[in-house]
């Protein structure tokens, strides 16, 4: 398949309305204001992972998911890169659908016969749960936010799927 063929899609996961937790939409926002998107991408900014992303991996041959990551015990703003299946699957009687991993969403399409390539990034956040809602980052995740963009737009490159700056 060639690569003008390929099709990929980049979930922005997080609420904007819960400060560092909104490090995925933050991204989201700045790579459209930036970049000219080809249209076999898709970016999708999804708030929650959820089954309604299941099209996508039928449809794309690549999921890239953007999220804040918490208890790394890195500094806030350190990027990570991992494969889905680095990240825990949802089990148990807490477990919620609107609650999924990229690895839970690649779990239930095996199932239905779907099949993409997948890969996560993600921050290291300082507060993804505030006390109140507030719409931004900290400072440490504002700053480190053009790193998390950079790192998105070299992957998507890297795997066939460049993106232009505007």
């Amino acid at each position: 398949m060639e690569a003008s063929e390929r099709t990929a899609a980049v979930f922005f996961v997080g609420n904007r309305l819960m400060l560092d937790d909104g490090v995925g939409p933050a991204a989201y926002d700045e790579i459209l204001a930036g970049y000219d998107i080809p249209e076999n991408v898709t970016l999708v900014d999804v708030g929650c992972m959820s089954l309604d992303m299941l099209p996508y991996v039928e449809r794309c041959d690549l999921i890239l998911t953007v999220d804040a990551v918490d208890s790394t015990g890195d500094a806030p703003g350190t990027v990570y890169r991992f494969e889905p299946d680095a990240m825990a699957r949802h089990s148990g009687p807490e477990a919620s659908l609107h609650d999924l991993k990229l690895v839970d969403l690649f779990d239930a399409a095996s199932l239905m016969g779907y099949e993409a390539e997948g890969f996560c990034l993600g921050m290291q956040v300082g507060n993804p749960s505030p006390e109140q809602f507030v719409v931004g980052l900290t400072p440490e995740c504002a700053a480190a936010l053009p790193l998390l963009v950079e790192t998105v737009v070299a992957e998507l490159h890297r795997r066939g799927f460049p993106l232009q700056k505007k």
